[in-house]
């Protein structure tokens, strides 16, 4: 069986904004906390970077640790022969990246809710897990140096949109380090709205999720993470019954409509086309006036939020608008609302 999906590309963009936020905030918590205490976590051995993982000890070993490093997990089973292929590559692998990935393997004859969970139609299957965050990455047998393409992607993601930098590790370590998940951070004020809020999104009601960070943001207007969040939900309410078909044909036929083009870029973003979804807006700028340039120019702002200001996409999009603003003369795409 051929390797299918060996790309991140795309595939946080959108559904692990709120979960990137959070994994930040949480980790600086976390370090600051550990200060504070005179410590921290020790370094882990080389024997903790790879993990068998069961239902029972899923949230612990996987969802917690994915808060400080990338947890590859690896579907295999017993009397599977390219488990048998695979699963030695990966570990291999993990062990070189020297902390900056787990991996967590995880039998499907023994946890079969688990598969399910992940939707795992056949094995081997791998998967990502980070802040939290389910990501698919490949299904079958592969070659050493195509997993390794994958894995650089991941460990670039994590770092770049999550903060995650991931773990020391000290050869001399007593095996067993790496199950202390670090000092419990401390509840914030808002985590039961905000919790609420990613139910709500989990569920598919994205007016209940706006609703809830609106209510955040109501008594603190400068929460970041509701801010995020509320873009996120905001976009999804967007392009909740459109019809992707209908909108595309649309923009094609229609260049200079705005409305054409804004839930095109939407839909381009939910796709994970990231470039396409700024692009498309700016080129709609550029060719519109007034009140019609302004509303396009709010929505390229918002999606900038949505994707978040340090990613390397926005940062060129927002290049770009001003250099082409300023060939001609006009306002930047960036200026003020």
């Amino acid at each position: 069986m051929q390797p299918r999906n060996m790309s991140m590309s795309g595939v946080v963009d959108l559904a692990a904004v709120k979960a990137a936020q959070e994994a930040k905030a949480k980790a600086e918590q976390a370090r600051a906390e550990a200060a504070r205490q005179g410590g921290g976590p020790g370094a882990v051995s080389p024997a903790d970077l790879v993990i068998d993982v069961d239902e029972a000890g899923f949230e612990r070993d996987v969802l917690q640790r994915s808060t400080e490093v990338p947890v590859v997990i690896d579907f295999w089973a017993e009397w599977c022969e390219p488990c048998k292929q695979l699963s030695p590559v990966l570990e291999q692998l993990v062990v070189e990246y020297n902390g900056r990935l787990l991996l967590a393997k995880i039998d499907v004859d023994a946890n079969q809710m688990l598969m399910q969970q992940f939707g795992v139609q056949g094995i081997p299957a791998v998967f990502a897990v980070v802040a939290g965050q389910a990501l698919p990455l490949f299904q079958g047998a592969a070659g050493k140096e195509q997993i390794q393409q994958t894995l650089d992607q991941l460990v670039q993601v994590a770092e770049q949109r999550f903060g995650l930098t991931g773990l020391t590790v000290d050869p001399d370590a007593a095996p067993g380090a790496a199950k202390d998940a670090g000092p419990a951070v401390p509840a914030g004020p808002y985590d039961a709205l905000l919790e609420a809020a990613v139910q709500a999104l989990d569920a598919g009601d994205f007016g209940g999720a706006v609703q809830a960070y609106k209510n955040v943001l109501s008594d603190d207007p400068g929460n970041t993470e509701a801010k995020l969040g509320l873009a996120q939900a905001e976009l999804l309410h967007r392009v909740q019954g459109l019809d992707p078909q209908q909108v595309r044909q649309d923009a094609a036929a229609k260049p200079a409509d705005v409305q054409a083009q804004v839930a095109a870029a939407d839909l381009d973003l939910v796709g994970g086309h990231v470039e396409d979804a700024f692009g498309r807006l700016i080129e709609t700028v550029q060719r519109t006036a007034g009140d019609d340039r302004n509303a396009v120019r709010v929505r390229l702002l918002e999606l900038f939020e949505v994707v978040g200001p340090d990613d390397p996409r926005v940062i060129a999009a927002a290049g770009r608008s001003r250099g082409r603003c300023s060939d001609r003369g006009e306002a930047s795409v960036l200026s003020s609302r």
